[in-house]
């Protein structure tokens, strides 16, 4: 099975020994973060470097300053790196190591932007901001994302792309000094708290809007004080129950309709841009009501539009009734054990491997790799 790995142009740029030793595993591809959000890696085996810290979104190329002119979302460069075009850099070694090179973008989750242009960021129904999380059904930030997308995706040395948070961001967040978890939401109470109600939203649920607020909080009271979400099976009966049948629907149908409208704008905009064969991948979870790096979509309606979907491995068999012919199911597999990632195996009905990630992985996790991908080595 085809197996690639994402990376972090870090792990490449200055390290002239990195793209042997990831072809040496036996992947035939690298998935490298062009635009990516905030984090703090580990680099555990380059030779000038072991801690990055990003702290803002960026971009790891040279944006150009013509399309983003005035525009208050925009991508911002990056500083903790040599050079304007650290994934140019990169790609071009992993090219030159074998291995196919797809691009990385992270679009809707972007706590910089979010910050400094709160309107922009999805609204829970308390009025709190929720700064990572662009609200995507605001045109503003469609047209960002898939200027974005077309821009970061299509790189020079990029076969292919995967776009990441191309739908709603919610609640959950791997916030610094996270202290959100004293009271524990079940992914009802998830779906009540990532509901949006900026200006944008309220307009998308109608003359809904003001009872779905108030329906919201009202549900939220008991969860805050400890009480089980409804014992029903599926979590959309359980929304259902919280929120009432009618709400329930009409907050699923504006999300919906959001989500697919940027979908549909993003992959125009990288098809507008990008060379015949170019592929288009988006991370996905096949639960249409979730949110978060992997939204919920309609598993069905975006295989119509994009060429795959990169899945967490676990959720493959719930998309593997929309698959067509010349389209791609890639299950995603985190390999770091230390992460509590498992050991990396092949997954039953994918037709392509996603192993994240191995700029992070020990030594140990990356020979599990080897054996996985080249058996014949030992």
């Amino acid at each position: 099975m085809r197996a690639s790995a994402f990376l972090y142009p870090w792990d490449v740029v200055g390290d002239v020994a990195a793209p042997e030793l990831l072809a040496g595993l036996g992947l035939r591809g690298a998935v490298l973060a062009a635009a990516y959000h905030s984090t703090r890696a580990l680099t555990p085996r380059h030779p000038a470097r072991r801690i990055v810290t990003a702290p803002h979104s960026a971009a790891y190329y040279p944006a150009d300053p013509a399309r983003w002119r005035g525009r208050a979302l925009r991508p911002y460069a990056q500083h903790w790196l040599a050079g304007d075009d650290p994934f140019g850099e990169a790609a071009a070694a992993l090219a030159a190591a074998g291995l196919e090179v797809h691009s990385w973008v992270v679009l809707a989750h972007n706590s910089r932007l979010g910050r400094e242009n709160p309107r922009c960021t999805v609204r829970n129904a308390y009025g709190e901001p929720y700064p990572w999380a662009l609200c995507v059904a605001q045109d503003e930030v469609v047209e960002y994302c898939a200027d974005l997308a077309a821009e970061a995706a299509v790189r020079p040395g990029a076969a292919g792309t995967e776009l990441e948070s191309c739908g709603w961001y919610g609640l959950a967040h791997l916030h610094a000094h996270d202290k959100i978890g004293g009271v524990p939401l079940g992914p009802a109470g998830q779906f009540l708290m990532s509901l949006c109600f900026c200006p944008a939203c309220r307009t998308g649920y109608g003359p809904d809007a003001a009872a779905l607020r108030a329906a919201a909080r009202a549900a939220l009271e008991p969860l805050w004080r400890g009480a089980p979400e409804p014992d029903l099976p599926g979590e959309w009966a359980r929304i259902e129950r919280l929120l009432g049948a009618g709400l329930a629907a009409t907050a699923r149908a504006h999300r919906l309709a959001a989500a697919h409208r940027l979908q549909s704008a993003a992959v125009a905009a990288v098809r507008a841009a990008a060379p015949p064969g170019f592929r288009i991948l988006l991370h996905a979870d096949p639960v249409p009501h979730r949110s978060g790096p992997n939204p919920g979509v309609e598993a069905d309606r975006l295989l119509d539009l994009a060429d795959g979907l990169v899945l967490p491995h676990r959720l493959l068999p719930l998309a593997a009734p929309h698959r067509r012919p010349g389209t791609v199911l890639a299950a995603n597999r985190s390999v770091v054990a230390a992460l509590g990632g498992d050991p990396p195996q092949d997954v039953e009905g994918a037709d392509e491997l996603r192993l994240y990630h191995a700029g992070l992985a020990s030594d140990a996790d990356l020979a599990a790799v080897r054996r996985l991908l080249r058996p014949e080595t030992g």
